[in-house]
């Protein structure tokens, strides 16, 4: 039997084509599907053809403290990208502050707070 293999993770957010239009950007990604969602709310999935993120907008939002600390919080999410530096250029170009970059074994990575307190590491393993 084949393992198992990630194809989407569902966000709530305030902006779902705001940030599937960034993503597009920066990512080379396309937005594979949009329309009407759960609960009278909206979603835009966006990715490639094996994986997305589904950006759901729900008609009324909840107010409600919640760090990456409590459970079922996403830390981040991580994408991988053939050249961290293009990429980094482009994220800054378009206002996004870069930070807790790092070089380990066997990549590079960096770090932006995407919208909506989604933070992002941006991971290469080429040289």
């Amino acid at each position: 039997m084949r393992p198992a293999m990630f194809e989407h993770v569902n966000l709530t957010v305030t902006d779902p084509d705001k940030i599937a239009n960034i993503i597009c950007l920066l990512f080379n990604w396309h937005i594979r599907w949009s329309g009407p969602a759960k609960d009278d709310g909206y979603t835009v999935h966006v990715g490639s053809e094996t994986a997305y993120l589904a950006l759901y907008q729900p008609k009324q939002f909840i107010d409600a403290e919640i760090d990456h600390r409590h459970v079922g919080k996403v830390n981040h999410l991580g994408i991988l990208v053939n050249d961290l530096d293009v990429v980094e250029k482009n994220v800054m170009s378009l206002g996004f502050e870069t930070f807790n970059h790092g070089k380990y074994e066997p990549g590079r990575r960096f770090y932006f707070m995407l919208s909506d307190s989604i933070e992002a590491e941006v991971v290469s393993y080429t040289s």
